[in-house]
């Protein structure tokens, strides 16, 4: 059995022959990525695939744009758009763990080609967007590096330059538990607190799933690093005979590849986690924030460029020629501030939903401040976890020289936030070009109030210490920007600070950015109208008077009274007036967004408040009748 084919390697003639060895492998399925995230997938008979192969190579195969998120693009009266295979990366091959052949009795395979979304002519998936990323930023640093002698020698890098590369890994973070098993908040987080999980040896159905699954990536050529438990969850039970109940967060990492091919792959590891889990009856979720007050989930981001010149020579462009004197070379300083200036821009491709935001909160080592590490000196590497970016270095291995991406999480669109950190990179080494290194680290280190070129006049941009204990709430917005709170926020900053550098290159078209931002603005209010309300209403519903059978003391009377009243005026509309859920409904129908995202963090704040109250009234209750 094989489990990928290197098609960029392969001729016609060695694709079809690689897919006729595998009499197993019965399907094909084309699969491209809309804007909003989600990936097609069909079942073409391998037959029909073989027998039309230049056909579907070159036309794809045509559906209604209804199936995608593309709004104000692939709209109702013009929905046709074309699904058309990559050649350029590798396919995959899904093995079904429950279907097999009947005479070989062999898991039935599809052949899974990542593929680009095209509507009237032009490329409009996520896909499409980081392949223009791709070649613009790999395009213009070829043009940056052999017009300046000085980077030349900078780098040491002779022409001709034979291959650019923009890398990207990323982490993939994941809550796995047994069906359910009760998910108890405060468990959770005494058992975080006390740091009893993170890297702890997994057991039972947990540690076969983490290792199947790392068995997966490995044949599927994704080269896994490691897989591990993280910071939350608590230990297994056993519950009954030799049966172990779960609830842990896990992390598997792989190696990096072309940025293309790694956003592929990312998206791919999520079904193989999926699938692997279930078959050993565990549940799983990518949810930035399962659970209120313990640690959510994210997916660093991780870049870097290397350039192959003429000698043959591999050169990351972010390593400086002295690792012991400079931080970044003149590029990779301007590749960093280029993402610090236009983070505004980048964030909605970053930060994109109800989710993502409920994880981005102060204390749970959460970047919501716009500002880097680099390391306290270039010979003491930055490992501060609080800050947006940080330069990840090692003196032994320059190739390593990379930004971390600390923000994103597995609802983030890896495609588009990696093609808007691309254009960003563009921007500032466009910018640092004939600039030397002590200059741009100059401006990257200024004050607070000092002025600069590039980067604005009232913010700082680098921060060794804990942005969360050492700055107040009040300095932190000062300092490094107010952090957006809700979708809506985000995206009137972004409005606010949107300069064209992401259609520049033309990586980016106005027609994207606006059905991506109208998009996500209509699943926030979706979400908000029709799962997060009725979540609190279901919530509230379920705090019950615990006092009236027992001898209770007046705190318990008080305590009691001061909860109903906070679920009056949440959840029951009065003659006088209407409680706040529905005055959010109300505001979503008028479409007035900015009092509904006002309303909103209103509610989010008082359901919080809300649930404390009611958690301590009923630990003073000792007979509980629930």
């Amino acid at each position: 059995m094989i489990y990928y084919i290197d098609a960029p390697r392969l001729t016609k003639e060695e694709i079809i022959d690689e897919i006729k060895s595998q009499p197993n492998v019965l399907f094909v399925s084309l699969s491209t990525v809309d804007l909003g995230g989600n990936h097609t997938d069909e079942r073409i008979p391998v037959r029909e695939f073989l027998e039309n192969y230049d056909g579907l190579m070159l036309r794809g195969i045509p559906t209604d744009g209804s199936s995608v998120e593309l709004p104000g693009i692939a709209d109702i009266d013009n929905a046709k758009v074309d699904i058309i295979p990559d050649k350029n990366v590798r396919w995959l091959i899904d093995y079904s763990s429950h279907h097999f052949t009947e005479e070989e009795h062999l898991s039935i395979g599809t052949l899974v080609i990542p593929s680009f979304l095209y509507h009237e002519g032009k490329q409009v998936g996520s896909r499409g967007v980081l392949r223009r990323a791709v070649e613009a930023l790999e395009r213009d640093t070829r043009e940056i590096i052999e017009n300046s002698p000085s980077l030349q020698k900078e780098l040491d890098i002779v022409l001709p330059i034979e291959d650019v590369v923009f890398s990207l890994a990323t982490e993939l973070e994941f809550w796995v538990h047994s069906p359910a098993v009760s998910k108890d908040s405060e468990d959770l987080f005494v058992s975080q607190k006390l740091k009893e999980q993170y890297w702890k040896r997994p057991t039972g159905a947990v540690r076969d799933a983490l290792e199947d699954t790392l068995i997966a990536l490995e044949r599927l050529g994704y080269k896994p690093e490691m897989g591990h438990k993280e910071v939350g969850g608590v230990g297994s039970k056993l519950r009954g005979s030799n049966e172990y109940i779960h609830m842990e967060q896990i992390e598997i990492d792989w190696r990096y590849d072309h940025a293309l091919q790694a956003a592929d792959n990312e998206l791919f590891a999520r079904n193989i986690v999926f699938d692997v889990f279930a078959k050993y009856g565990l549940d799983v979720t990518f949810k930035a924030k399962p659970i209120e007050g313990v640690a959510g989930s994210g997916e660093h981001h991780h870049v870097s460029i290397t350039v192959t010149d003429a000698r043959g020579k591999k050169r990351n462009i972010f390593t400086p020629s002295d690792m012991n004197k400079d931080f970044l070379s003149p590029l990779g300083y301007g590749a960093l501030m280029g993402i610090l200036n236009h983070y505004e821009s980048i964030n909605p491709f970053v930060t994109n939903s109800n989710d993502a935001f409920n994880r981005l909160t102060p204390g749970f080592e959460a970047p919501v401040c716009t500002v880097c590490s680099l390391g306290r000196s270039p010979s003491l590497p930055s490992r501060n976890r609080t800050v947006l970016l940080g330069l990840i270095r090692d003196k032994d291995n320059p190739l390593a020289t990379r930004f971390e991406l600390r923000s994103p999480c597995a609802g983030s669109n890896s495609y588009l936030l990696s093609a808007a950190m691309a254009a960003a990179m563009i921007d500032g080494m466009l910018y640092a070009k004939d600039k030397m290194s002590k200059d741009l680290f100059k401006e990257l280190d200024k004050e607070y109030g000092e002025e600069a070129v590039y980067l604005k006049k009232d913010r700082l941009y680098r921060s060794e210490i804990n942005i969360y204990s050492d700055y107040s709430e009040e300095e932190r917005s000062a300092f490094f920007g107010a952090a957006p709170r809700t979708v809506y926020e985000n995206i009137q900053i972004f409005r606010d600070n949107q300069n064209g550098f992401l259609t520049a290159e033309g990586i980016f078209t106005d027609a994207i950015i606006e059905s991506y931002l109208q998009m996500i603005q209509d699943n926030w209010l979706a979400e908000l109208t029709g799962r997060i309300i009725p979540e609190y209403v279901r919530e509230i519903r379920e705090m019950h008077l615990l006092h009236d059978k027992e001898p209770f003391g007046e705190i318990d009377r008080l305590r009691w009274s001061a909860i109903h009243q906070e679920m009056v005026h949440l959840m029951k509309d009065t003659h006088l007036r209407n409680c706040l859920f529905s005055r959010i409904l109300e505001a979503a129908e008028e479409k007035d967004y900015p009092l509904v995202s006002k309303l909103q963090l209103e509610a989010n704040s008082r359901v919080k408040e809300l649930k404390r109250m009611y958690s301590i009234y009923r630990k003073n209750i000792i007979h509980l009748k629930e």
